[in-house]
This record gives structure tokens, sequence and C-alpha cells, in this order.
């Protein structure tokens, strides 16, 4: 007689469930990241069509994550993608200090303002893609040791240490904010708008983006093997209880 029917082992629904994620895990990943990753993009739309309640709950969250600065953020449905401090500043009578750069949603003219500043958004959007990059090729790509890891996130290390100091001068004012020294050390071979401000296409600007995207590109490959590693083991853990 067949012991399992005497004797029958108890599957719970707790089981089924890790056991159907660990499967399809990239495609939860996907899934719930990108709902994560894609909601600051929804409070400028909500702006956009007068939902203002809905829209300002999403910068409140995203607003324990990241400073939203407006000078350092994307802006949806207006002239530019990004705007100066001083453009910013031309809309209000008030002189803006921090706190009020991190409330500053937009207006109809400017557009409105994405929830999250551009280091943010490069820094946790680029893993979906590298996730997806890596996916595919990942019984080809070796193990990133640690000290490769180390590297991939020294540069966003650098500069958002850089950036916090030279934010103490005042906004506007910092090292920074200037980039004087860098205008001396390449003779000056760019515009000025290349070397001051936070805008598309400034110097603080790809700093931001390639910093906050070797960041990513260091996490898919240090860490996600390893998700791939404990997932393949518990399908094969549960995989032989259910048989």
């Amino acid at each position: 007689m067949n012991s399992t029917l005497i004797n029958p082992i108890s599957i719970t629904t707790t089981e089924r469930i890790l056991y159907r994620f660990s499967r399809h895990w990239m495609l939860y990943f996907s899934l719930f990241y990108g709902i994560y990753v894609g909601m600051p993009f929804l409070a400028p739309i909500f702006m956009k069509l007068g939902w203002e309640i809905p829209a300002r709950a999403i910068h409140a969250f995203y607003s324990l994550l990241c400073h939203q600065m407006a000078q350092r953020s994307f802006f949806l449905f207006g002239t530019k993608g990004m705007y100066s401090l001083n453009e910013i500043q031309a809309v209000s009578p008030h002189n803006f200090d921090i706190l009020i750069l991190r409330r500053f949603t937009g207006t109809p003219e400017l557009g409105w303002k994405v929830a999250w500043s551009d280091r943010m958004v490069s820094m946790y959007t680029s893993i979906l893609f590298f996730a997806w990059i890596w996916y595919p090729l990942r019984r080809r790509v070796k193990l990133l040791p640690l000290w490769g890891f180390f590297l991939f996130i020294l540069p966003m290390g650098v500069d958002g240490i850089t950036h916090f100091i030279s934010d103490f001068a005042g906004i506007g004012q910092g090292f920074r904010y200037t980039n004087e020294w860098l205008a001396v050390l390449t003779n000056n071979i760019f515009a000025p708008t290349f070397y001051a401000g936070d805008a598309i296409g400034s110097f603080n600007f790809w700093m931001r983006l390639l910093s906050g995207s070797l960041f990513d590109f260091g996490v898919v490959w240090f860490a996600f093997p390893y998700l791939e590693e404990a997932t393949t083991d518990t399908v094969c853990a549960l995989k032989s209880k259910f048989q």
C-alpha cells in the first residue's frame, strides 16, 4: 500500500504561493517593483487631471525617501523637462529654502513635478532595465565580487556626499552648484550651462544619471544571482514535497 495514502503530506496555501512566486520571481518582481518606481510619475499626471489629493499623497509618501528639490527633479506637461533654480524662483515671490523647494510641485505653466529627483529616477528605475538584461544571460555571467560591487556604488557615494557638503553653503551657492573647480580643470571648454546648475545636460545632471545607473548595475550583477539561487532552491525543495 502506498504510504502517502496513509500519511499524506500537508501542503499549505503559503507553500503553494511561495512555490508559484519562486518559479516566476522575476515576473512578480517586475510587476510590483514596476508599480513602485512608476508611482512618482503618476503625481504629475494626477495634477494635470486636477486630482490634487492623490498627487500630494504620492509626493508625501516618496518625500520620505527623496529630497524632491524642484531644481533637481523632472517636470511633465511643461515647456521643459527640468528647470533651473532661477526659473523656479521666478514664479514665486518667496525666497526659496530647501523646505520650500521640496514642497513646490509645479504650476500649469512649468508643468508638474515628478515625485522623485532625477537621481532617484536613475537610481531606482534602471534596476528594472538591468534586471531584464541580466535575466536571460544569468547562466553565462559570473558572480560580481564584493570589491567590484563597492566600485560600482562608489561614484554615487562621492557625488551624493559632495552635494550634501556643498548645500551647506546655501542653495545655489556651493561648489557643486557652480562647479568652478571643474571649469578650471577643463579650461572652460564647455558652455557655462554645463558647469553651473542642475538642468538637463549639466555636469551635475550627468553625474547623478551615471552614478545612479552604475549603482543599479552593481546591485543587479551582485545581488540578483543570489536571489536566483534562493528561489531555485525553494522551487526544488517544494517540488519534491509536492511530488
